[in-house]
């Protein structure tokens, strides 16, 4: 049986719980570290948003700083989250190269999902997977879940929920009133749940580390030992992946973008800067200049997962010069998507976003 890491780093500050396994993973790219699962809590409340979101349109920024709320962008995609000290993450690191690796994002989801189901049954809750990535309850949403590749890396997250403020929730995202705000919290108690609303008593945290050890450990095949992190890891973290996860250029990467765009939005008549919201199974936010008929600059982002990161980025480049033209668009989006993983959103999704430019030039 293969032997793989366990890191428990226990209550850590919030910037090394959200990124210290994105060191992990360089570390597991370049050779330097076994494959491992990492559990961490958050030491204080923050906020979280998904790779592809735009910050802007996700957090109320004003009123996370009011509260001394930090905000991090992912590594991985998904969408924008409240965090606390009730909620313990898990962050399994895995070189691609193992057996006991899956080795599409699909196949992670479908291995890695039932095992966190696992863990909630051990613990009490009549737990169910609902694909792609979702824990549910009697139709609930008990635990969401993410993964993510960098290099010969994959990576699954997600975090398994003492409890959760759902009015705190409700208030650190961007909402159009306070009485959608209000709407926004009744719905996340009425379909999300928690530990501590189905279950008589809180489980002690020990067992809810070694329920997830044990799960995880039948779902890959493999024996976990516990270790400590490396100094190649520390060295990583505290070189390469800190500074970029506290620099505002990354946290407003697609909000720079955006300003650009919103400055040539009066250029010529038929010059326009168009932003639509499309629902596929995941949102999709499109942000677009056109001219006429013709893309001249398009920003994607949304709620989703893509692996790898960039192919989203590599997109853009390609649909610039196009036309609003389905057939054009769907041959392009086709061709740059052909080696990407986008679980939930095909190829159609994309065209019907970039096609509901068309009713507004």
């Amino acid at each position: 049986m293969e032997t793989w890491r366990l890191l428990d780093l226990g209550f850590a500050e919030p910037i090394k719980a959200q990124t210290f396994f994105e060191a992990v993973a360089m570390a597991v790219d370049r050779g330097l570290s076994p494959s491992t699962l990492i559990l961490v809590l958050p030491s204080r409340p923050y906020v979280c948003i998904g790779y592809h979101q735009e910050i802007e349109k996700e957090i109320d920024v004003e009123f996370c700083r009011s509260r001394g709320l930090e905000i991090y962008r992912r590594i991985i995609g998904g969408g924008a989250v409240y965090l606390d000290n009730n909620q313990l993450f898990y962050q399994l690191v895995a070189h691609e190269d193992s057996p006991h690796t899956p080795k599409t994002v699909e196949d992670l989801f479908r291995v890695m999902v039932p095992a966190i189901v696992n863990t909630y049954r051990e613990l009490g809750v009549k737990a169910g997977y609902k694909p792609i990535n979702d824990v549910v309850v009697d139709g609930k949403k008990i635990a969401g879940t993410g993964a993510g590749r960098l290099g010969k890396a994959v990576m699954f997250v997600g975090n398994i929920i003492f409890d959760l403020n759902y009015d705190l929730m409700a208030k650190v995202l961007k909402v159009p009133s306070e009485k959608f705000r209000d709407k926004l919290a009744k719905t996340m108690r009425d379909w999300v749940t928690t530990l501590r609303r189905e279950l008589p008593q809180l489980p002690d945290l020990e067992r809810v580390k070694n329920s997830v050890i044990k799960s995880f450990e039948k779902a890959l095949g493999v024996k976990f030992e516990l270790g400590e992190p490396t100094r190649d890891e520390i060295d990583i973290w505290e070189e390469e992946v800190k500074p970029r996860h506290t620099s505002d250029e990354w946290l407003r990467i697609f909000e720079d973008k955006r300003s650009d765009m919103e400055r040539i939005v009066k250029v010529a008549h038929d010059v326009k800067v168009i932003e639509i919201a499309h629902k596929a199974s995941k949102m999709i936010r499109i942000t677009a200049i056109v001219k006429g008929n013709e893309i001249i600059d398009i920003m994607i982002t949304g709620d989703f997962f893509a692996i790898p990161e960039d192919s989203i980025r590599e997109l853009e480049r390609k649909l610039k010069g196009l036309r609003l033209e389905e057939e054009e668009l769907s041959f392009a989006i086709q061709r740059s998507l052909e080696k990407a993983q986008i679980p939930g959103l095909a190829v159609k999704d994309f065209v019907d976003a970039i096609m509901k430019i068309k009713a507004f030039i």
